[in-house]
C-alpha cells in the first residue's frame, strides 16, 4: 500500500510539474460555451484557464496597452488579424472557431414575430443594441436595420449596451422591450428558450466570423497552445454547435 501511495504521489507530482495556466480574453457572446469548454479542457489536460469576458473592441485596446492576456477569442476576424499585423499576436496561429448568428429577441413571448416585421410595425419604446464600434453583433444589428430601411425611425429608440452581455440583460430585465443579441445567448435545446425571437437571415448582415489567436504574451505558453488545439477537437466543436454557432 505504501508503495502504491508513493507511486500515485509521484505521478501527481509529474502532472503538476507539466500543468500550465493561460490568461484568456473571451468575447462576451461566447461566455456560455467557453465556460463549458474551459471545464472540459482543464479536466482533460490539467492546464488552468483564467477567463475574462467583454467586448472585442475593449480587449483590443487593453492588449495594445500591455494587458497580460495570452489568448484572445474574438467576436470577429478583423481584431486578431490587426493584432498580428501590429506585433501583438503570433502570426499563423489565428483560425475561425465559430460563426455567430444574430437574433432579434424579446422577453415578451408575443412581441417578436417569425419574420421580424415588428421592426417596421413598431409598438415598442426601446431597442437594445451593443455598441457597434466595439461589438460586432451591434454593428450587424445596424446593418440589418439599414437593409430593412428602418434605421432612421428606430435610431431614437436605441438603448446602447457596453457589450452584448449587457445588451441581453437590458432585454431580459425589460429595460428594453427587444434587442439584437447573439443567438448563443438565448438558445436552449436547439431553439429560442424563452420569450420571442427572429433569427435574422444571414443575407442581412456580414458573416460574423469569430477568430481565436495566440497573443504575444502567450507565445511560449504550453497551455495556450493546448487550448488552441482543444478548440479544434470534437468535444469543443460539439459544445460550440450546441450553442447555435456554425462551424467553418
Amino acid at each position: 500500500m505504501k508503495r502504491l501511495s508513493t507511486l500515485i504521489l509521484s505521478l501527481l507530482a509529474v502532472a503538476t510539474a507539466h500543468a500550465d495556466e493561460v490568461q484568456v480574453a473571451v468575447a462576451a457572446n461566447f461566455t456560455g460555451p467557453m465556460q463549458v469548454i474551459s471545464t472540459l479542457f482543464e479536466r482533460d489536460t490539467g492546464h488552468k484557464t483564467n477567463l475574462s469576458f467583454g467586448s472585442t473592441g475593449k480587449f483590443y485596446a487593453q492588449i495594445a496597452n500591455g494587458a497580460p492576456f495570452q489568448v484572445l477569442l474574438g467576436a470577429d476576424d478583423e481584431t486578431p488579424a490587426k493584432l498580428v499585423k501590429e506585433g501583438n499576436a503570433v502570426a499563423g496561429t489565428a483560425f475561425t472557431y465559430a460563426i455567430g448568428k444574430l437574433v432579434l429577441w424579446s422577453a415578451d413571448p408575443k412581441l417578436v414575430d417569425a419574420k421580424g416585421e415588428v421592426l417596421k410595425k413598431g409598438g415598442f419604446k426601446h431597442l437594445a443594441l451593443a455598441n457597434p464600434k466595439t461589438a460586432p453583433y451591434g454593428a450587424a444589428g445596424l446593418q440589418v436595420m439599414s437593409k430593412l430601411s428602418v434605421a432612421e425611425s428606430i435610431k431614437p429608440l436605441i438603448v446602447q449596451g457596453e457589450n452584448i452581455s449587457q445588451t441581453q440583460q437590458f432585454v431580459a430585465t425589460g429595460a428594453a422591450e427587444l434587442g439584437f443579441v447573439a443567438y448563443s445567448q438565448v438558445i436552449k435545446n436547439g431553439t429560442i428558450g424563452s420569450g420571442s425571437g427572429w433569427v435574422v437571415p444571414g443575407n442581412l448582415y456580414d458573416p460574423i466570423r469569430q477568430d481565436v489567436v495566440i497573443l504575444a504574451k502567450g507565445k511560449d505558453k504550453p497551455a495556450a497552445v493546448a487550448l488552441m488545439n482543444y478548440l479544434k477537437g470534437p468535444k469543443a466543436l460539439e459544445v460550440i454547435k450546441s450553442f447555435g454557432y456554425e462551424l467553418r
